[in-house]
């Protein structure tokens, strides 16, 4: 097991300027108007923001708040997560990697202050990693661009989380390798130890990984999808 705990610096400057155009529209005594007496310009003008605005909020909490996961349709050789605090609350990004037993993943705090935590007995926490795998906690990462690597060398689903921010749902998921769904402690009942947020959040990983391991393990050449050759996962 290769752990290292390490900060990068980034320099870089950043320059731009944002401008923002007032555009006004002064109507004449003489100009149409709707049956209602309103003017049709001005009556939708207000009404489409609003609705622009309240459907940009809904997108941005739906992706701020969605399962993050990378294209699970197999494991590549390593993964990145990003570790970030944002106004809709504190992330792991991607939620779920799945890398090739043997893979690393680096987790990098880009924002606040965070940990990766594993669920193992040797951090105090209910084992929901395979068995005989090893623990790992990066401990809190405060500066930016520090980052923390961990070496898996056992088969098998992982989950973790940030010790400030557990109890707040920050909980991911790593798969490793091609394992059988139904051996893995991680993907069983959450444990009821747990408060209801971090069970309900375990519980949608635990979906996340199982529907990823049936499509990426259903062809005998290990492609997703159907004896037709369509992945019938979805993205």
């Amino acid at each position: 097991m290769n752990d290292q705990l390490s900060r990068r610096t980034v320099l870089g400057v950043t320059s731009g300027a944002i401008a923002t155009g007032v555009a006004g529209c002064l109507t004449g005594n003489d100009q149409q108007e709707d049956d209602d007496g309103q003017d049709p310009d001005s009556s939708n003008q207000s009404g489409d923001e609003d609705v622009h605005n309240d459907s940009r909020d809904e997108n941005t909490d739906d992706h701020d708040h969605g399962s993050h996961s990378a294209d699970l349709d197999g494991p590549s050789a390593d993964a990145e997560v990003a570790m970030t605090t944002t106004e809709s609350g504190d992330h792991f990004e991607p939620h779920v990697v799945w890398i090739e037993q043997g893979g690393s993943v680096n987790w990098t705090n880009e924002s606040g202050s965070h940990s990766t935590t594993a669920y193992h007995p040797d951090n105090d926490e209910p084992s929901l990693v395979p068995d005989e795998a090893t623990a790992w906690d990066s401990g809190v990462l405060s500066e930016p661009e520090a980052t923390f690597d961990h070496t898996f060398e056992t088969e098998g689903v992982y989950h973790y989380y940030c010790t400030p921010h557990e109890t707040a749902g920050m909980i991911g998921s790593v798969i490793v390798g091609r394992p059988d769904p139904e051996t893995q402690p991680a993907l069983a009942e959450p444990p009821s130890e747990k408060s209801e947020t971090i069970r309900e959040k375990l519980a949608d990983l635990n979906e996340t990984v199982t529907g990823a391991l049936d499509g990426g393990t259903a062809d005998d050449d290990g492609h997703g999808g159907d004896d037709d050759g369509h992945d019938d996962h979805d993205h």
